[in-house]
């Protein structure tokens, strides 16, 4: 496929400069006649090309029939994004796109100095690109002029509206011209997407680029299953074995991207993190250094993590697994991109794997199921490497020659090499120990047979297999099971639904080894096994919660949760209407006087 002949002529060179010798599906598609001047509602995955394809897509609207831009006035296109790194990622693409036409783009987006947006936009721009929350705010001070737009684009509006923007981007297309063009893209197109279309758009021409297992037909999945204890282990053990020029490990927490970013620094790898509490300059600095190979691993959350496009990103480690199969497919998807070959892992403790499989089958992608990589496997990755770096086999050069003599004459070359040797071995951090643990494909039940309990699409439940069928209960606890303290309670609205995966994770032990949970006051009890106590208070120690502001520590000793006295008994409020004896109604919040709680 080559570029299409409707694309103007100026971009056609821009993309001839920047390598482009075929167009994606996606880009293909909305060059299509009948999309020409329509509204489009279009349903792409990250990674497919969609900022090339609403650029071109929107160039005969902007230029008509010429080949370049006018005097930059009032802007003549509106691109919306979610996040300001995705903001600034869309503008660096569209400036290189448009700059043989002589376009102008400015850009709108918090975190950034409103006094420098606001002059950009006095001095005139042909396209902005922004958040919704700093374009409505401009828009509402007069200094972002909306007479002339032609054309409006929302990139990832799905995402948006999950972020809460639903009312600003109203709002701004509400201030648009109505004869605009309105172009909406989005990952998928959810009731609320085809609302939003329906609106805001005129006979919106609805484009579906490709399947969502095209889409990551490039990237390779593998579960690794693990020890819970050893999950940093096997982290840091993927990083070595893979050795990939660009690496994004994905955590569920800011707290825990922080850990596990210190974590790798001390062990000498070259890391930076994204998340939520860091501030805009620092962000960009972040991304900066794995752009220029300053640094080439990444910890970030989802959402900080949001929309970005980093060179030669090979690898995708989910450090904590995704709550849900789109997270895992937008988090896989940024690898695969533009034709390049990717790899995904999972980290997978086994207390997990069940929860892996069910991602997996919602998802609708296949996994290969991989032991971590243990130290043979990564000196011999290393054995590889050095014999065949590319280094090697490249002529000395000129200014070289005299620096080799002298070497020759001073060493053997056993000694040349040995050094060599020496150098990249040391330049790399040593592997963890792991364990040897055989692990069974996700799938398969202990026997080696396929699992009865499959996900049903249709019901989005699961065929649960008759109750003979299930596998061993629970073990019972012991009497002398360790007593845990918690630093949350009732007065948090402590609820045992989310406090048992907390207490889980933060220990590394499986719900099979938490006995009674007690939740009181300010505090909540539970009880560890036994046999697994002494390694969970390592885990806290080592570790922490993981949870900001939430601490647990070893009960007092002989200390278990106390039964329900006077003193911890708590009235559950109730609340209901009655008639008093003139027939007027009202509400009561407390119990009948008169009860006694019970003890």
């Amino acid at each position: 496929m080559s570029l299409s002949a409707s694309i103007a002529p100026a971009l056609s060179g821009a993309l001839a400069a920047r390598g482009y010798t075929a167009l994606t599906s996606v880009q293909t598609a909305v060059l299509a006649p009948e999309a020409e001047g329509a509204d489009l509602l279009v349903s792409a995955q990250t990674g497919s090309g969609k900022t090339v394809a609403f650029g071109i897509a929107i160039a005969p609207t902007l230029l008509g029939d010429a080949e370049r831009f006018e005097t930059p006035g009032a802007p003549l296109a509106l691109i919306i994004a979610p996040t300001r790194e995705l903001a600034l990622q869309v503008r660096r693409e569209l400036e290189w796109l448009y700059a043989e036409a002589g376009g102008r783009i400015a850009s709108c987006v918090g975190g950034m100095d409103i006094r420098t947006e606001r002059r950009a936009l006095e001095r005139g721009a042909h396209i902005v690109v922004g958040t919704p929350g700093r374009l409505r705010d401009h828009i509402t001070r007069g200094a972002l002029d909306m007479s002339a737009l032609r054309a409006v684009v929302l990139d990832e509006a799905d995402e948006m509206l999950d972020l809460g923007f639903r009312e600003d981007l109203e709002f701004i297309l509400g201030e648009a011209p109505e004869d605009r063009r309105t172009l909406l893209f989005s990952a998928t197109v959810p009731r609320s997407i085809a609302e939003l279309a329906k609106r805001f758009q005129r006979d919106a021409l609805r484009i579906s680029a490709t399947s969502e297992k095209e889409q990551h037909g490039d990237i390779s999945y593998q579960a690794m299953l693990v020890e819970p204890r050893e999950r940093e282990n096997a982290i840091i053990n993927t990083l070595l074995f893979f050795d990939a020029q660009n690496t994004i490990v994905f955590c569920s927490t800011r707290e825990a991207v922080k850990h596990l970013t210190s974590r790798l620094s001390n062990r000498g790898f070259s890391v930076v993190s994204l998340s939520g509490e860091l501030s805009q300059a620092e962000r960009t600095n972040a991304l900066q250094a794995m752009r220029d190979g300053r640094a080439r691993i990444c910890v970030a959350t989802d959402v900080a993590a949001r929309g970005i496009d980093l060179p030669n990103l090979d690898l995708v480690i989910h450090a904590d697994l995704p709550s849900n199969p789109e997270t895992l497919l937008h988090r896989s998807g940024r690898t695969g991109r533009a034709g390049r070959k990717g790899t995904c892992v999972l980290i997978v403790p086994f207390s997990r794997r069940r929860s892996a499989e069910r991602l997996l089958q919602m998802a609708k992608l296949e996994a290969a199921t991989v032991n971590a990589p243990g130290i043979p496997a990564i000196q011999e990755k290393n054995r590889e490497r050095i014999l065949h770096d590319p280094a090697l086999s490249e002529a000395a050069g000129e200014d070289e020659q005299d620096l080799i003599k002298e070497l020759q004459a001073l060493y053997t070359p056993e000694q040349i090499a040995a050094a060599y040797l020496r150098r990249e071995l040391a330049a790399r951090p040593a592997p963890e120990e792991i364990s040897d643990v055989p692990v069974r494909p996700l799938g398969q039940d202990r026997k080696g047979g396929e699992r009865t309990s499959k996900y049903d699409q249709r019901t989005g439940g699961y065929d649960r297999p008759e109750r003979g069928e299930r596998g061993e209960r629970p073990a019972k606890f012991m009497e002398d099971g360790a007593w845990f303290s918690l630093s949350l309670g009732r007065k948090h609205r402590a609820d045992p639904r989310w406090l048992l995966p907390m207490i889980c994770k933060a220990g590394g032990v499986t719900k099979r080894d938490v006995g009674s949970i007690r939740i009181l006051e300010t505090e909540t009890r539970f009880e560890i096994a036994a046999s697994k106590a002494d390694d969970y208070l390592a885990n806290l120690r080592e570790r922490g919660t993981g949870e900001k502001g939430v601490t647990i520590r070893l009960a007092a000793e002989g200390a278990s949760a106390p039964r329900r006295q006077k003193e911890h008994f708590e009235p559950k409020a109730k609340s209901w209407k009655k008639k008093d004896g003139a027939g007027k109604t009202y509400r009561s919040d407390k119990p009948a006087k008169g009860k006694k709680p019970r003890s």
